[in-house]
């Protein structure tokens, strides 16, 4: 049996309109024969290790990605499936979410693919490839921000896409926000009529668009009463509730703390809570957070709560994405859930 031999550089390859590298692409990359790739990708052990690690270098190059169902859809045939993209599995907030999403697209007789992206823009573009390699019918992503460059793409191709709670610039697609200004807005104002002009803002990365859009909110609160948010009490940047509680434990050790709390999400709630819990000032310094947890009316603290449902909001994902599959030409819309204020 022939195999092939020293490593040649590949020929550039042109992918099909779709954008899909095919098995004779990923082939001619490596400079090897289709059948070597396909055994590659078989798990067959009688390929040499040099020509196996030149498949694998092209596969990951091209961004390659086998059909799993391509053998068992007869053609015309459509899959059933929903891929969907969250950033943080271990956040109840999207269990919510989920559970909305679900429930509609089960309307419809269909069934979702969940992926964990982990606030990472390239594994959420690995997502993606995953799950169009599966043929999935529709795509909800909740963005990672950063490089947006795969939600361009996606946007622009065959499947459907949906972004929920958060919008990424230049990506045209359907999106269904939380109304995050008008809420930080309202919680804000709440601290500042009861005397607070020390309010400290707890918030995720700059490039998630939720954090942005509710420091807004924050800073026409203080517009609207003539006043200024102090940059030395604002912290951007906390993705988990460790972080959180660094930084608030930071804001309190300040020459001059803040009098006030407001968090942007429930992951920087959580975190302030534990700080202000270890240290149990007196009067406790009221808190403001953004998005509802667990348990959060049993906490022995004065909070108050942003809310929003959750469940509604992907409710509202899936059925932007149903609307865009009966009618994929019709003009990208957004929209928006509102909010209330708790306790």
């Amino acid at each position: 049996m022939l195999e092939e031999g020293p490593a040649k550089a590949g020929p550039a390859v042109r992918r099909p309109a779709n954008g899909a590298p095919t098995v004779h692409d990923v082939a001619r990359h490596a400079g090897v024969s289709s059948m070597t790739v396909s055994r590659v990708l078989s798990g067959a052990v009688h390929v040499r290790p040099e020509l196996r690690s030149r498949v694998e270098a092209s596969i990951e190059a091209l961004g390659y990605r086998r059909n799993e169902n391509a053998r068992s859809i007869r053609p015309g045939q459509r899959t059933g499936l929903i891929g969907v993209a969250i950033t943080n599995i271990a956040n109840p907030y999207y269990a919510e979410v989920l559970l909305g999403i679900e429930e509609v697209a089960g309307q419809s007789d269909r069934r979702i693919l969940v992926g964990n992206s982990g606030e990472d823009s390239a594994r959420e573009a690995q997502l993606i490839r995953d799950f169009v390699g599966r043929q999935v019918e529709g795509l909800v992503v909740v963005p990672a921000g950063g490089d947006a460059a795969h939600l361009t793409r996606a946007a622009r191709g065959p499947i459907p896409l949906v972004l929920a709670s958060r919008s990424m610039p230049g990506v045209e697609a359907d999106v269904v926000l939380v109304d995050d200004v008008a809420g930080a807005r309202a919680g804000t104002l709440r601290l500042l009529d009861a005397g607070h002009r020390r309010i400290a803002f707890l918030g995720n990365i700059p490039s998630v668009s939720t954090a942005v859009r509710r420091y807004e909110g924050f800073r026409l609160a203080h517009a609207e009463r003539g006043l200024t948010p102090d940059d030395a009490l604002v912290r951007m940047g906390q993705q988990d509730a460790a972080a959180a509680r660094t930084a608030m434990t930071e804001l309190l050790d300040l020459a001059q703390p803040p009098t006030a709390v407001f968090t942007s999400n429930n992951r920087n709630t959580i975190g302030a809570l534990r700080a202000l819990l270890e240290r149990a000032a007196d009067p406790p310094l009221p808190l403001v957070g953004f998005d509802n947890f667990d348990l959060s009316d049993l906490v022995p603290y004065p909070l108050t709560i942003i809310d929003h449902d959750a469940r509604e909001l992907g409710r509202t994902a899936a059925r932007l994405l149903m609307a865009r599959l009966v009618d994929p030409d019709a003009p990208p819309r957004t929209l928006a859930v509102p909010t209330t204020v708790l306790g």
